[in-house]
């Protein structure tokens, strides 16, 4: 290493020339940037050593980290069992690791920063003292030497002069001194620099050889093969992923190639599958805010066995929202929206309003309901079931929505013409076995979905000769005659669902079937409309009565019903099979025909039944006044007292019947 060339001389110090004075600035200029240097450089060494007691605290949580991951049980972490091995493998050498950092971080406290701490505190603090120290000696000096060079000339003071040179030369010895000291440290720095320099370095270069020799010999004897292993895994890993991630990529080309139409709403291409069992998507469901208000929001709901479920957004599963099983599903209008459709409960207490996105969407929900509602799902292969049920009730509905059109000759003009085989009146149908739906309606049976009044009728009823019907029974001197037989009149409010030809009239199984075939049609081919009409019953006939004109829509004598029943499930379905004459063959008595007539009402279609069950009773006692006397008086009242004796019209001891109106809307 080569020699200091710069010092200053001892020999100077006494004499204390401008020389020396302009030789000892160049030093301390030199000492004052040496410790600007050194704060510097010992600021850039404590931060190597505070980042590096931070890597031996980071190291350690990591570790603590990597095992925490078998704790986690993350939802999606089967067959993570091979990453969780690894990671405890990792985490041990991590443990490791931080051992030698801890090390690392000592050793560079003990050699690379405490060296220079030394050096400054020591070397440098002792320059800065120095340089005091020399300064005020000097000035001390100058002081003396002012004062003596005052000494007057003329008057001698030998005692003053005296002290004052020595006071010269105690100041002059204390500035040598000073000098000395200072010129010899200023000297010593030079050398002191150097390796307050190298020392830190070397201790750090020295520390961190000695943690990378631990390291090597860490990896080499326990981490080669475990390395490798891991190094194989994450390269299989990637290559499945890109794999993976070139298959997403074709997938996503081949997904975004359809047509705009995809995207848009009410642009289905694809046919509307009405075998579905199992159906899921977004409908707007309508909730009541308010007494009259409402509003709309969007669920997702979905079918489950026969229950209708819904699942908000961001909800983990789905709850129920209503029991399909017998439930019915009809098309309604809300609001001025469209493809809207409403499910009701078999008990009718239970209802919600829902709407498609689109027409496709719209029918397929309601097919799928009608589906479950008919309990398919419980079959051995329900897809077959739906498919061959849904075959058959297309081959055997063909929807009329108007009865302007009458079989000529036909006594009922709103009775559909029959077809197939017809069965005899009164005869008695007695079968082993449950009948087959053919034996019942014959295959292909048009089905009519409303009663239309013609003009002319309507005309005709409200002419002279026409009589309009009050629905509470009040009579008028025009109708004094059907009065005086109607012993009972019982007022329903109902909804006319369809009427078709029948085979039978004496099996209630025909009526069962008439409806399931009604309901099914009015599925396919998406009629659910209906008006609401009275019913009236009486001792005498069956009457439906238009609400808003009064106006009798369709009537039958109370003899030509010869079979009625509600429905087993749905006890606001009912039903009833009239029996009429067949004039086509030019036969003159004309041959039997049945028709079924099926019915909604907003009561239980069993209360219809004992009405009818009622009056036909009635009927038969007229033709005995003591039988007839005698039902009356032992005519039972219901829970509600609504039946009560009929004061006699005409004079007569007869008692009848009578119940307000009913219409619950």
């Amino acid at each position: 290493m080569p020699a200091v060339h710069h010092k200053l001389l001892l020999e100077d110090a006494l004499q204390d020339s401008p020389q020396t004075r302009s030789l000892l600035s160049v030093f301390e200029e030199d000492a004052g940037m040496l410790t600007d240097y050194t704060n510097q450089l010992l600021q850039s060494m404590q931060r190597v050593f505070g980042a590096q007691s931070e890597m031996g605290l980071a190291t350690e949580q990591l570790s603590r980290q990597l095992l925490d991951y078998e704790k986690k049980n993350f939802a999606l972490g089967k067959g993570d069992e091979e990453v969780i091995t690894t990671l405890q493998n990792f985490a041990q050498t991590v443990g490791e690791l931080n051992s030698l950092h801890s090390v690392l971080a000592n050793q560079m406290a003990d050699s690379m920063v405490f060296p220079l701490i030394q050096f400054r505190e020591k070397d440098l603090t002792e320059i800065s003292t120095l340089k005091e120290i020399f300064g005020f000696a000097t000035d001390e000096h100058e002081a003396a030497m002012v004062k003596y060079s005052r000494l007057p000339k003329k008057k001698e003071n030998e005692k003053l002069k005296s002290d004052l040179v020595k006071e010269i030369a105690y100041t002059r010895r204390k500035q040598h001194q000073a000098s000395l000291q200072y010129y010899c440290a200023l000297n010593a720095l030079q050398y002191r620099k150097r390796v307050a320099m190298l020392e830190p370095m070397l201790g750090y270069t020295q520390a961190q050889i000695s943690f990378f020799k631990k390291g090597i010999d860490l990896v080499s004897k326990k981490m080669d093969n475990f390395l490798s292993s891991v190094s194989n895994m994450t390269q299989n890993i990637q290559a499945q992923l890109d794999t993976e991630a070139e298959a997403m990529r074709a997938s996503q080309r081949e997904l975004l190639s359809v047509e705009d139409t995809v995207y848009m709403p009410d642009k289905d291409t694809e046919p509307v599958n009405r075998t579905l069992i199992q159906k899921a998507g977004y409908l707007n469901i309508r909730n009541k805010t308010g007494l009259v208000t409402t509003a709309w929001d969007r669920l997702y709901f979905f079918t489950q066995g026969g229950n209708l479920m819904c699942q908000p957004r961001g909800a983990v599963a789905g709850g129920m929202v209503l029991d399909l099983d017998n439930s019915s599903v009809m098309a309604v209008e809300c609001e001025d929206r469209r493809y809207c459709f409403q499910i009701t409960s078999p008990s009718g207490k239970t209802s919600m309003i829902l709407q498609a996105e689109s027409k496709r969407e719209y029918e397929e929900w309601i097919c799928t309901v009608n589906n479950i509602s008919r309990q398919i799902y419980l079959t051995d292969n329900p897809e077959a079931v739906a498919i061959r049920l849904n075959q058959t009730a297309i081959q055997a509905v063909t929807p009329i929505t108007s009865f302007e059109k009458r079989p000529e000759g036909s006594p009922n003009p709103d009775r559909a013409k029959p077809g197939g085989v017809h069965a005899a009146s009164g005869g008695s149908q007695t079968t082993g076995a449950a009948p087959e739906p053919e034996d019942l309606i014959a295959p292909g049976t048009p089905i009519q979905f409303d009663i239309m009044l013609p003009a002319s009728e309507f005309q005709d009823q409200n002419r002279t000769g026409g009589r309009r019907t009050n629905p509470f029974g009040e009579t008028d001197d025009d109708c004094s005659t059907e009065c005086d037989d109607s012993l009972l009149q019982q007022v329903f409010a109902v909804r006319f669902q369809g009427s078709m030809a029948v085979r039978c009239g004496n099996n209630q199984e025909v009526i069962y079937e008439a409806m399931r075939q009604v309901l099914a049609a009015r599925a396919i081919h998406n009629i659910f409309k209906t008006t609401e009409s009275h019913l009236m019953v009486t001792s005498s006939s069956l009457r439906l009565i238009d609400p808003q004109t009064q106006v009798t829509r369709i009537c039958f004598q109370l003899g030509e019903v010869c079979q009625f029943a509600a429905h087993q499930e749905n006890g606001r379905l009912m039903g009833f099979v009239v029996e009429g004459r067949d004039w086509s063959d030019g036969d003159e008595e004309g041959e039997p025909s049945f028709s079924a007539f099926v019915f909604e009402s907003n009561t239980e279609g069993e209360k219809i039944c004992y009405t009818i069950s009622l009056a036909k009773d009635i009927t038969e006692a007229k033709k005995d006044p003591e039988a007839l006397a005698q039902l009356m008086k032992n005519m039972p009242l219901t829970n509600d007292g609504k039946f009560l004796l009929l004061e006699p019209e005409t004079g007569d001891t007869t008692n009848g019947a009578e119940e307000d109106l009913e219409s619950e809307a």
